[in-house]
Protein backbone atom coordinates (compact mmCIF):
# COMPACT_ATOMS: atom_id res chain seq x y z
CA UNK A 1 0.00 0.00 0.00
CA UNK A 2 2.79 2.41 0.89
CA UNK A 3 4.51 1.68 -2.41
CA UNK A 4 1.25 2.50 -4.16
CA UNK A 5 1.04 5.69 -2.14
CA UNK A 6 4.43 6.76 -3.42
CA UNK A 7 3.32 6.17 -6.99
CA UNK A 8 0.14 8.12 -6.46
CA UNK A 9 1.86 10.97 -4.64
CA UNK A 10 4.30 11.52 -7.47
CA UNK A 11 2.28 10.60 -10.51
CA UNK A 12 -1.28 11.86 -10.06
CA UNK A 13 -2.24 15.47 -10.62
CA UNK A 14 -4.00 16.17 -7.35
CA UNK A 15 -7.60 17.19 -7.37
CA UNK A 16 -7.63 16.55 -11.09
CA UNK A 17 -7.55 12.77 -11.16
CA UNK A 18 -10.57 12.81 -13.43
CA UNK A 19 -8.17 13.52 -16.28
CA UNK A 20 -8.64 11.16 -19.19
CA UNK A 21 -6.09 10.37 -21.87
CA UNK A 22 -8.63 8.91 -24.31
CA UNK A 23 -10.34 11.13 -26.85
CA UNK A 24 -13.76 12.45 -25.80
CA UNK A 25 -16.89 11.53 -27.70
CA UNK A 26 -18.01 13.97 -30.42
CA UNK A 27 -20.59 16.34 -28.98
CA UNK A 28 -19.35 16.04 -25.40
CA UNK A 29 -18.42 19.17 -23.46
CA UNK A 30 -14.75 18.17 -23.53
CA UNK A 31 -14.82 17.77 -27.30
CA UNK A 32 -16.63 21.04 -27.97
CA UNK A 33 -14.73 23.28 -25.57
CA UNK A 34 -11.42 21.67 -26.49
CA UNK A 35 -11.91 22.43 -30.18
CA UNK A 36 -12.38 26.20 -29.75
CA UNK A 37 -9.17 28.11 -30.48
CA UNK A 38 -10.09 31.64 -29.38
CA UNK A 39 -12.10 33.31 -26.59
CA UNK A 40 -15.35 35.19 -26.97
CA UNK A 41 -15.63 38.90 -27.57
CA UNK A 42 -17.13 41.08 -24.86
CA UNK A 43 -16.76 41.37 -21.12
CA UNK A 44 -15.22 38.72 -18.90
CA UNK A 45 -17.38 36.32 -16.92
CA UNK A 46 -16.31 33.28 -14.96
CA UNK A 47 -19.44 31.13 -15.17
CA UNK A 48 -20.16 28.39 -12.69
CA UNK A 49 -17.84 26.44 -10.40
CA UNK A 50 -14.11 25.74 -10.78
CA UNK A 51 -14.84 22.16 -11.88
CA UNK A 52 -18.16 22.80 -13.66
CA UNK A 53 -18.27 25.97 -15.71
CA UNK A 54 -16.86 28.05 -18.52
CA UNK A 55 -15.21 31.39 -19.29
CA UNK A 56 -16.40 34.31 -21.41
CA UNK A 57 -14.08 37.11 -22.49
CA UNK A 58 -10.89 35.31 -21.47
CA UNK A 59 -7.45 36.88 -21.81
CA UNK A 60 -4.18 35.17 -22.65
CA UNK A 61 -1.00 35.32 -20.64
CA UNK A 62 1.73 36.45 -23.07
CA UNK A 63 4.01 33.56 -23.89
CA UNK A 64 6.95 35.56 -22.52
CA UNK A 65 7.36 38.36 -20.04
CA UNK A 66 10.21 39.90 -18.08
CA UNK A 67 9.73 37.40 -15.25
CA UNK A 68 7.69 34.53 -16.71
CA UNK A 69 7.47 32.06 -19.56
CA UNK A 70 4.41 30.03 -20.53
CA UNK A 71 4.88 26.28 -20.93
CA UNK A 72 3.24 23.51 -23.01
CA UNK A 73 1.98 26.02 -25.56
CA UNK A 74 0.49 23.32 -27.80
CA UNK A 75 -2.25 22.78 -25.24
CA UNK A 76 -3.62 26.33 -25.78
CA UNK A 77 -4.40 26.65 -22.08
CA UNK A 78 -2.87 30.01 -21.18
CA UNK A 79 -6.26 31.75 -21.03
CA UNK A 80 -7.91 33.06 -17.92
CA UNK A 81 -9.94 35.66 -16.13
CA UNK A 82 -7.98 38.94 -16.31
CA UNK A 83 -7.66 38.83 -12.52
CA UNK A 84 -5.71 35.58 -12.78
CA UNK A 85 -3.50 36.83 -15.61
CA UNK A 86 -2.71 39.99 -13.67
CA UNK A 87 -2.01 37.97 -10.52
CA UNK A 88 0.50 35.76 -12.33
CA UNK A 89 2.29 38.79 -13.73
CA UNK A 90 2.46 40.43 -10.30
CA UNK A 91 3.58 37.24 -8.55
CA UNK A 92 6.35 36.74 -11.09
CA UNK A 93 7.55 40.33 -10.60
CA UNK A 94 7.34 40.33 -6.79
CA UNK A 95 8.98 36.92 -6.40
CA UNK A 96 11.86 38.02 -8.62
CA UNK A 97 12.32 41.31 -6.80
CA UNK A 98 11.88 40.16 -3.20
CA UNK A 99 12.19 36.37 -2.93
CA UNK A 100 15.17 35.31 -5.02
CA UNK A 101 12.96 33.52 -7.58
CA UNK A 102 14.18 34.42 -11.10
CA UNK A 103 10.82 33.96 -12.81
CA UNK A 104 7.80 31.70 -13.20
CA UNK A 105 7.26 28.82 -15.57
CA UNK A 106 3.48 28.91 -15.96
CA UNK A 107 1.58 25.77 -16.87
CA UNK A 108 -2.11 25.33 -17.57
CA UNK A 109 -4.59 28.09 -16.76
CA UNK A 110 -7.75 27.46 -18.81
CA UNK A 111 -8.88 26.84 -22.37
CA UNK A 112 -9.95 29.86 -24.46
CA UNK A 113 -13.53 29.48 -23.23
CA UNK A 114 -12.80 27.43 -20.16
CA UNK A 115 -14.95 24.35 -19.78
CA UNK A 116 -13.88 20.74 -19.28
CA UNK A 117 -10.52 19.66 -20.66
CA UNK A 118 -10.15 16.28 -22.28
CA UNK A 119 -7.02 15.55 -20.26
CA UNK A 120 -5.08 16.90 -17.34
CA UNK A 121 -7.65 18.53 -15.09
CA UNK A 122 -11.11 18.34 -13.60
CA UNK A 123 -10.96 21.99 -12.52
CA UNK A 124 -9.41 24.96 -14.42
CA UNK A 125 -12.80 25.54 -16.07
CA UNK A 126 -13.58 29.18 -15.22
CA UNK A 127 -10.23 30.92 -15.64
CA UNK A 128 -9.50 31.25 -11.92
CA UNK A 129 -7.06 28.31 -11.54
CA UNK A 130 -3.43 28.24 -12.67
CA UNK A 131 -0.50 25.86 -12.34
CA UNK A 132 2.97 27.22 -11.63
CA UNK A 133 6.01 24.99 -11.88
CA UNK A 134 8.29 24.54 -8.89
CA UNK A 135 11.16 24.80 -11.37
CA UNK A 136 12.57 28.35 -11.62
CA UNK A 137 12.65 30.07 -14.98
CA UNK A 138 16.05 29.70 -16.69
CA UNK A 139 18.06 32.82 -17.61
CA UNK A 140 17.16 32.55 -21.30
CA UNK A 141 14.09 32.21 -23.48
CA UNK A 142 13.11 28.58 -23.94
CA UNK A 143 12.44 27.33 -27.44
CA UNK A 144 9.02 26.05 -28.42
CA UNK A 145 10.42 22.51 -28.39
CA UNK A 146 11.88 22.93 -24.91
CA UNK A 147 8.57 24.22 -23.58
CA UNK A 148 6.93 21.00 -24.74
CA UNK A 149 9.62 18.58 -23.59
CA UNK A 150 11.17 20.07 -20.44
CA UNK A 151 10.52 17.48 -17.71
CA UNK A 152 8.93 18.25 -14.38
CA UNK A 153 11.08 18.10 -11.24
CA UNK A 154 9.49 16.53 -8.20
CA UNK A 155 10.21 18.00 -4.79
CA UNK A 156 9.83 14.57 -3.18
CA UNK A 157 12.60 12.26 -2.11
CA UNK A 158 12.67 8.99 -4.01
CA UNK A 159 11.78 5.80 -2.12
CA UNK A 160 10.51 7.72 0.90
CA UNK A 161 6.89 8.31 1.78
CA UNK A 162 5.82 11.97 1.56
CA UNK A 163 9.27 13.38 2.25
CA UNK A 164 10.64 16.56 0.66
CA UNK A 165 14.04 16.10 -0.94
CA UNK A 166 16.52 18.46 0.80
CA UNK A 167 18.73 18.39 -2.29
CA UNK A 168 15.97 19.92 -4.41
CA UNK A 169 13.88 22.02 -2.04
CA UNK A 170 15.18 25.50 -1.19
CA UNK A 171 14.13 28.40 0.99
CA UNK A 172 13.29 30.24 -2.24
CA UNK A 173 10.58 27.66 -2.91
CA UNK A 174 9.09 28.43 0.51
CA UNK A 175 9.22 32.18 -0.08
CA UNK A 176 7.56 31.79 -3.47
CA UNK A 177 4.64 29.85 -1.98
CA UNK A 178 4.11 32.32 0.83
CA UNK A 179 4.37 35.23 -1.60
CA UNK A 180 1.60 33.65 -3.69
CA UNK A 181 -0.52 33.08 -0.58
CA UNK A 182 -0.10 36.69 0.53
CA UNK A 183 -2.42 38.19 -2.10
CA UNK A 184 -5.99 38.68 -0.83
CA UNK A 185 -7.55 37.44 -4.09
CA UNK A 186 -5.78 34.07 -3.69
CA UNK A 187 -8.10 31.73 -1.84
CA UNK A 188 -6.20 28.44 -2.00
CA UNK A 189 -2.88 27.01 -3.14
CA UNK A 190 -2.79 23.25 -3.62
CA UNK A 191 0.53 21.58 -2.77
CA UNK A 192 1.66 18.04 -2.08
CA UNK A 193 1.05 17.00 1.55
CA UNK A 194 4.83 16.63 2.02
CA UNK A 195 5.33 20.24 0.94
CA UNK A 196 2.60 21.41 3.29
CA UNK A 197 4.28 19.57 6.17
CA UNK A 198 7.64 21.04 5.21
CA UNK A 199 6.14 24.52 5.34
CA UNK A 200 4.46 23.79 8.69
CA UNK A 201 7.74 22.53 10.16
CA UNK A 202 10.09 25.15 8.76
CA UNK A 203 8.35 28.44 8.01
CA UNK A 204 9.35 30.97 10.65
CA UNK A 205 7.86 34.12 9.13
CA UNK A 206 4.31 35.39 9.26
CA UNK A 207 2.06 32.31 9.31
CA UNK A 208 -1.25 34.12 8.84
CA UNK A 209 -1.55 32.90 5.22
CA UNK A 210 -0.13 29.42 5.78
CA UNK A 211 -3.65 28.00 5.97
CA UNK A 212 -4.14 28.83 2.29
CA UNK A 213 -1.66 26.07 1.42
CA UNK A 214 -3.89 23.03 1.08
CA UNK A 215 -2.50 19.46 0.96
CA UNK A 216 -3.69 17.49 -2.06
CA UNK A 217 -2.75 14.47 -4.14
CA UNK A 218 0.13 15.07 -6.55
CA UNK A 219 1.30 18.69 -6.81
CA UNK A 220 4.88 17.68 -6.05
CA UNK A 221 6.39 19.45 -9.10
CA UNK A 222 3.99 22.39 -9.38
CA UNK A 223 1.56 24.31 -7.22
CA UNK A 224 -2.01 25.22 -8.13
CA UNK A 225 -3.26 28.74 -7.45
CA UNK A 226 -7.01 29.26 -7.07
CA UNK A 227 -8.50 32.75 -6.91
CA UNK A 228 -11.74 33.54 -5.15
CA UNK A 229 -14.65 34.68 -7.31
CA UNK A 230 -14.01 38.33 -8.26
CA UNK A 231 -16.16 40.96 -6.51
CA UNK A 232 -19.51 41.35 -8.22
CA UNK A 233 -19.08 38.20 -10.32
CA UNK A 234 -22.64 36.95 -9.93
CA UNK A 235 -22.17 34.09 -12.41
CA UNK A 236 -19.22 32.63 -10.47
CA UNK A 237 -19.95 29.95 -7.86
CA UNK A 238 -17.55 30.25 -4.89
CA UNK A 239 -15.92 27.47 -2.93
CA UNK A 240 -16.41 27.24 0.81
CA UNK A 241 -13.85 29.41 2.64
CA UNK A 242 -10.66 27.89 3.99
CA UNK A 243 -10.93 26.99 7.67
CA UNK A 244 -9.26 29.29 10.18
CA UNK A 245 -5.76 28.44 11.33
CA UNK A 246 -2.52 27.42 9.67
CA UNK A 247 -3.71 23.97 8.59
CA UNK A 248 -0.87 22.24 10.48
CA UNK A 249 -3.30 20.08 12.40
CA UNK A 250 -5.13 16.76 12.22
CA UNK A 251 -6.35 17.57 8.72
CA UNK A 252 -2.70 17.45 7.60
CA UNK A 253 -1.87 14.45 9.80
CA UNK A 254 -4.60 12.47 7.96
CA UNK A 255 -2.48 12.51 4.81
CA UNK A 256 0.27 10.63 6.64
CA UNK A 257 -1.99 7.71 7.48
CA UNK A 258 -2.89 4.80 5.18
CA UNK A 259 -6.48 5.97 4.70
CA UNK A 260 -5.99 8.56 1.90
CA UNK A 261 -3.93 6.11 -0.15
CA UNK A 262 -6.21 3.08 0.08
CA UNK A 263 -6.94 1.55 -3.33
CA UNK A 264 -10.53 1.72 -4.56
CA UNK A 265 -12.74 -1.19 -3.56
CA UNK A 266 -12.66 -4.16 -5.90
CA UNK A 267 -15.77 -4.64 -8.04
CA UNK A 268 -18.06 -7.48 -7.15
CA UNK A 269 -17.48 -10.76 -8.99
CA UNK A 270 -19.18 -10.84 -12.41
CA UNK A 271 -20.15 -7.17 -12.04
CA UNK A 272 -20.67 -5.44 -15.37
CA UNK A 273 -18.17 -2.63 -15.92
CA UNK A 274 -19.77 0.80 -15.79
CA UNK A 275 -18.36 3.38 -18.16
CA UNK A 276 -18.38 6.87 -16.63
CA UNK A 277 -20.88 9.18 -18.31
CA UNK A 278 -19.24 12.01 -20.20
CA UNK A 279 -20.10 15.58 -19.29
CA UNK A 280 -22.30 17.30 -21.84
CA UNK A 281 -22.76 21.03 -22.36
CA UNK A 282 -26.26 20.65 -20.90
CA UNK A 283 -24.64 19.54 -17.62
CA UNK A 284 -22.86 22.90 -17.28
CA UNK A 285 -24.49 26.19 -16.28
CA UNK A 286 -27.00 27.30 -18.95
CA UNK A 287 -24.89 30.31 -19.92
CA UNK A 288 -22.08 28.01 -21.10
CA UNK A 289 -24.00 27.03 -24.24
CA UNK A 290 -24.11 30.70 -25.19
CA UNK A 291 -20.41 31.08 -24.38
CA UNK A 292 -19.61 28.18 -26.67
CA UNK A 293 -21.69 29.67 -29.52
CA UNK A 294 -20.52 33.30 -29.13
CA UNK A 295 -18.33 34.98 -31.77
CA UNK A 296 -14.55 34.84 -31.33
CA UNK A 297 -12.08 37.66 -31.02
CA UNK A 298 -10.14 38.28 -34.21
CA UNK A 299 -6.78 36.99 -32.97
CA UNK A 300 -4.75 35.82 -30.00
CA UNK A 301 -2.98 39.15 -30.00
CA UNK A 302 -6.25 41.03 -29.56
CA UNK A 303 -7.05 39.06 -26.40
CA UNK A 304 -3.58 39.04 -24.85
CA UNK A 305 -3.23 40.64 -21.46
CA UNK A 306 -1.39 43.97 -21.50
CA UNK A 307 -0.66 43.75 -25.21
CA UNK A 308 -0.49 47.52 -25.62
CA UNK A 309 2.31 47.67 -23.05
CA UNK A 310 3.80 44.22 -23.61
CA UNK A 311 7.52 43.75 -23.80
CA UNK A 312 8.90 43.21 -27.32
CA UNK A 313 9.42 39.53 -26.56
CA UNK A 314 5.83 39.12 -25.44
CA UNK A 315 4.43 41.10 -28.36
CA UNK A 316 6.28 39.15 -31.02
CA UNK A 317 5.64 35.72 -29.50
CA UNK A 318 1.93 35.64 -30.36
CA UNK A 319 1.92 32.63 -32.65
CA UNK A 320 -1.40 31.83 -34.36
CA UNK A 321 -3.48 29.17 -32.65
CA UNK A 322 -4.56 26.09 -34.58
CA UNK A 323 -7.77 24.41 -33.36
CA UNK A 324 -7.32 20.97 -31.86
CA UNK A 325 -7.74 18.32 -34.55
CA UNK A 326 -8.75 14.83 -33.56
CA UNK A 327 -7.97 15.61 -29.93
CA UNK A 328 -4.40 14.39 -30.13
CA UNK A 329 -2.27 16.71 -27.96
CA UNK A 330 1.26 17.47 -29.04
CA UNK A 331 2.38 17.06 -25.44
CA UNK A 332 0.52 14.13 -23.91
CA UNK A 333 0.14 13.62 -20.20
CA UNK A 334 0.97 10.47 -18.28
CA UNK A 335 -1.89 8.17 -17.47
CA UNK A 336 -3.47 8.87 -14.11
CA UNK A 337 -2.55 6.47 -11.34
CA UNK A 338 -5.07 4.60 -9.18
CA UNK A 339 -7.66 6.85 -7.60
CA UNK A 340 -7.97 6.56 -3.79
CA UNK A 341 -11.38 5.54 -2.57
CA UNK A 342 -11.61 8.38 -0.07
CA UNK A 343 -11.14 11.99 -1.06
CA UNK A 344 -10.75 15.02 1.23
CA UNK A 345 -13.86 17.17 1.47
CA UNK A 346 -12.56 20.39 3.00
CA UNK A 347 -9.71 21.45 0.71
Amino acid sequence: MWAAALAIGVGVVAGDVAAQQTAPSPGSAKALFGAVALPTTGSTQSVGYYAKGCLAGGEALPTDGPTWQAMRLSRNRRWGNPEMIALLERLSHDAAQYDGWPGLLVGDISQPRGGPMFNGHASHQVGLDADVWLTPMPPRTLTAEEREALPFTTMLQKNKFLTVDPNVWTTAHARLLMRAASYPQVERIFVNPAIKKKMCDSWTGDRSNLGKLRPEYGHDSHFHIRLRCPPGAITCKPQAPVAAGDGCDKSLAWWFTKEPWAPPPKPKPNAKPVKPRETMVSDLPKACAAVLAAPSVASVREATFGYDTATPAAATAMAPVVPVSGFQPQATLPDAGPIPALRPSSN
